[in-house]
Order: structure tokens, then sequence, then C-alpha cells
């Protein structure tokens, strides 16, 4: 059987850790990115490094991308000379960045125009789960294109849920991270009432992820909170980002959104006041913040 070659394209703090889990399966591995650092650890690493995403994708079998928001997508994949103008037909392009569906849907429209076959496969997880390839995959599209890119997918994952046609990978992933940072900010707010009324903020961060009724990433997040430690394993702009784009998708849904549209604007909030490079559980350090004032 050949052995397939395989590009990826986006060596951020999810991408560069996905990219190396496919090297550890020995996988015929071509990457880019914007910035040369995490290329030249991959090339020591047994990748071969391009000089340009047209150069990256020529050749490949499937290309995998995972850039920060729908305009890089385009700018790398969709725009005249990019990406999809420069794979070879027949070729599978499975994009794992968080878009919204609407975006993803165009996307897959382009590539099949130019005969280049589309998965939307965005991940639940952040930097620890994408380097013990844990990560979950949101799969939206034709079976025999994810049975193509299983294997691949396994390397660097635990799950993969095929959610059903094209866009719907994307489209449960706008639900996931839209609970998700509702759920940081109930913590968060919930942490500081209660530090407010003099419990001390150790048994707190102890026991309130604990219980039945909080989300169980909390556990994780209460440490960050306590060593006060918000070295981004899941940016706050990014969350930002990706709030934005439910709040897009529920207003092309015609479906209101009234807490998730508060929740981006406590996060914007928090962005403006210089806290977009780290972690979003720092939406705490914000709201302990506005708590003194």
């Amino acid at each position: 059987m050949k052995r397939m070659k395989v590009t990826f394209i986006g060596l951020g703090i999810m991408g560069s850790r996905m990219a190396e889990n496919l090297l550890k399966f020995k996988v015929d591995l071509t990457v880019f990115n914007r910035s040369a650092a995490p290329v030249k650890k991959l090339e020591e690493k047994g990748a071969k490094a391009a000089t340009s995403y047209q150069e990256a994708v020529k050749n490949a079998d499937i290309v995998f991308t995972m850039l920060a928001r729908p305009e890089a997508v385009e700018e790398v994949m969709l725009e005249e000379n990019g990406g999809l103008s420069n794979m070879k037909k027949n070729a599978l392009w499975v994009d794992c960045s968080t878009v919204n569906p609407s975006f993803t849907e165009k996307a897959a429209a382009i590539a099949h125009k130019k005969n280049i076959r589309f998965l939307d496969a965005p991940v639940a997880g952040t930097k620890p789960t994408a380097a013990n390839a844990e990560l979950v995959f949101f799969v939206g599209g034709a079976e025999k294109d994810l049975k193509e890119a299983e294997s691949l997918l396994n390397f660097m994952g635990k799950k993969i849920m095929h959610i059903g046609e094209t866009g719907k990978g994307s489209a449960f992933k706008m639900l996931v991270n839209a609970q998700l940072a509702q759920s940081m900010l109930i913590f968060a707010e919930t942490l500081l009432l209660g530090e407010k009324m003099g419990i001390q903020k150790n048994f707190l961060l102890d026991t309130l992820p604990n219980l039945a009724v909080s989300a169980p990433f909390t556990k994780m997040k209460a440490e960050l909170i306590r060593e006060n430690d918000y070295e981004a394993q899941f940016p706050l702009e990014l969350m930002h980002k990706d709030l934005h784009l439910a709040a897009l998708t529920a207003y092309e849904n015609d479906q209101p959104l009234y807490l998730a549209n508060l929740a981006k604007e406590l996060f914007g909030d928090a962005k403006n006041a210089g806290l977009g490079r780290y972690d979003f559980s720092a939406i705490y350090h914000f709201l302990e913040g506005k708590s003194k004032k």
C-alpha cells in the first residue's frame, strides 16, 4: 500500500503538538507555519519543512489545517493561488480549525469545485491533551473520507465523533465552546462570591470542582487559579473569538443566545484589559480585579 504524504499547516499551541504526534508514528509529514521556530523544531524530529503553504500542499494526499480564525483559513486555503489551488485533484483537506459552520460550508463548496475532498474536524482539548494525543475530534463530512483520515486522527486523539454531514463538526464545536466559556465564568464568579463571604479560597478550590453540579474541567482550572498561573493552554482571546462565532451562528439561525452573548462581552473586556494571550481561566483574575474596585 502506498504511504500517504501528509501536510500540516498551522503550528500553534495545538497544531505543533498534533503534528509532533504524527511524527511519533513515522508519518511522511510536511509542515508549514508563518513563524519559523515550530517548523524548525519539527524538522529536527523528522518532518519536511516547506517554505510556503503552496509548496507544503503540492504533493500531499491529506492536508490538515489548524489555524486560529476563519480569516486565516481563508487566506491560506481559499484565496487565489491559496492552498486549494495548489493541491492535487482528489486530495483530502481536513480542517481542524474552530470556525463557524457557515464558513465551513463555504470552504467545502470551494473545495468541491476544485475537486478536493473535505472534512471539518475541530477538536476538544487544550495544550496538555494535544501533547498527550487525547484530543476528541468532531467530524463533519463523508464516511469514506473519514475512513481515509481515521488512522491519522487516532494518532493525534483518543476519540472520533462523526457528527454528520459537512459543517456538523464545526456546528457541534460551537456548542461545546459556548458551554465551556459560560461554565468557566460560573466557576469564577461563584469562587469570588465564596471568598467575599469569608470561606477560605483553598477550601473552595478543593471542593467546588468536585461537586456534582460542576463541570469536570474546572478541576484543572482550579489549580491554575490556585497557583496564579495563567500560561495559555487555550488562549482567552481565542475563546472570545469562538463566542463571537457562536453569536454569528445564532444570528444566522435566528436563535437568541442571551447568556453566551454576555459571556462574549466579558471575555472581550478581559481581552481588552491585556489578558488575551493568557489562558481563558484568567477570566477569574479579571473578575477578581473588578471586585476589588
